[in-house]
């Protein structure tokens, strides 16, 4: 199966969003990378329950970042513009996920993005029980992104370096947060124009509680491309989501934790320190990963919208996928 990459080649600026952001590491942001920022982005090391730091990292499965509320009980649409960073590790200056808040995890390395998705109680995270969630990405109402001034970076790739174009979804119970790979395609793969289709529609992949694995897997399709037909948000007809891409070559673990159990509003680390200024390293060679053709069971929903972590077992495995299906919707725009 050809990876999305070649496949659609031709789309890849059909959805562009003409701007350009300086390339930052965590250690050389400015304090604050938008006007009108409520967060900042110079955060230090170590963690702080109250910190406002607005930098989040897709690293490997037990070392990810969330986008979720700085103040309890908050609903997703009140709060997209000033959301802060939540970690599963201390280190970046951030809020710490409490342990046993996220019950499955599920991340993948494909040659044109890393995805994390998920489950948990995510009210942990101050969302208010029962919201449905929303979007977040790198462009936002006026292009300094949801979370305004929020910067992704992630060593998925080779060295750590900012990922420019994401986006993500999450709600009180489900969570999904795709960085695309600088490239022609990045806008593409991550594209921000289905904001109400939620993650399974936007992400088709495994959202499983009780299993935390880490893979390859191939690129999916670019969200709403059917064939020669694009899906408008709105339209009458809704189509179903896209194959969930194939994976292989897992690492799974009995869970992921920080060691820092559940920590009250303010809690700190003992050793903050001060980020000294480095340059900006330079963006590693192409990830080059060989994939079966393969994919989990398909997962559905009636949603519309730690240092003592132990490897289990690491395999290679495939199950037998369907190949997607002709869909014709008269609705859809050629």
């Amino acid at each position: 199966m050809p990876h999305a990459s070649s496949t659609f080649a031709s789309l890849v600026l059909g959805h562009a969003h003409a701007r350009h952001i300086a390339a930052y590491t965590p250690q050389n942001a400015p304090y604050q990378t938008q006007p009108g920022q409520s967060g900042y982005n110079q955060c230090g090391t170590g963690y702080n329950q109250s910190s406002e730091c607005q930098n989040v990292y897709l690293n490997t499965v037990q070392d990810f970042c969330l986008w979720a509320p700085p103040y309890p009980g908050s609903t997703i649409g009140d709060t997209e513009q000033v959301e802060v960073a939540w970690c599963m590790q201390s280190g970046y200056g951030t809020r710490l996920i409490p342990d046993g808040t996220i019950t499955g995890a599920h991340l993948v390395v494909t040659p044109d993005y890393v995805q994390v998705t998920g489950v948990g109680n995510l009210t942990n995270l101050n969302i208010l029980e029962n919201d449905q969630g929303g979007e977040f990405d790198y462009y936002g109402a006026t292009g300094g992104g949801y979370p305004l001034g929020g910067l992704v970076f992630s060593s998925a790739f080779g060295q750590l370096q900012q990922i420019e174009i994401w986006t993500s979804f999450i709600s009180y119970d489900l969570f999904c947060f795709r960085a695309c790979k600088p490239s022609l395609n990045a806008s593409t793969l991550c594209q921000d124009t289905y904001s109400v289709m939620g993650c399974e529609w936007n992400m088709p992949a495994n959202y499983s509680a009780g299993i935390f694995e880490e893979c390859v897997g191939d690129s999916g399709q670019p969200m709403g491309i059917y064939g020669t037909s694009t899906f408008s948000q709105g339209q009458p007809a809704t189509p179903p989501p896209l194959s969930m891409p194939s994976s292989s070559s897992c690492t799974f673990y009995n869970t992921i934790s920080n060691g820092q159990g559940l920590l009250p509003s303010g809690a700190a680390s003992t050793r903050v320190t001060e980020v000294p200024t480095t340059s900006v390293s330079t963006i590693p060679t192409s990830l080059s990963s060989s994939t079966s053709q393969s994919s989990a069971p398909t997962y559905s929903s009636s949603r519309s919208e730690s240092s003592s972590l132990l490897t289990t077992s690491t395999e290679s495995f495939s199950t037998e996928s369907s190949s997607s299906s002709q869909i014709s919707f008269s609705s859809l725009s050629p």
